[in-house]
């Protein structure tokens, strides 16, 4: 199951298609920086907006997954008859 959800999680690592987001100043700053030719400050920007964007989602998963391996730990392993009605 892990290995599962580990493969799961690096092919949509790998497989995500490049995004541009950015706030309206943020983009008229860095059109402006890029008009001069400076280039690797818009980069760097999308990179972090990106990142702070994923990073919320990926704490809310890893929770999640701690959340779930202690309730199987916790849960009982198997059901008797005598618990059962009828």
């Amino acid at each position: 199951m892990l290995k599962r959800i580990t493969l799961m999680l690096g092919a949509i690592v790998l497989l995500t298609l490049p995004a541009e987001a950015q706030c309206a100043m943020c983009r008229a700053t860095l059109e402006n920086n890029v008009s001069n030719g400076n280039v690797g400050i818009a980069a760097g920007i999308n990179t972090g907006i990106l990142y702070l964007f994923f990073a919320p989602y990926l704490a809310v998963a890893v929770l999640a997954f701690f959340w779930f391996r202690a309730s199987r730990r916790n849960a009982p392993t198997k059901l008797t008859g005598s618990h059962l009605a009828g």
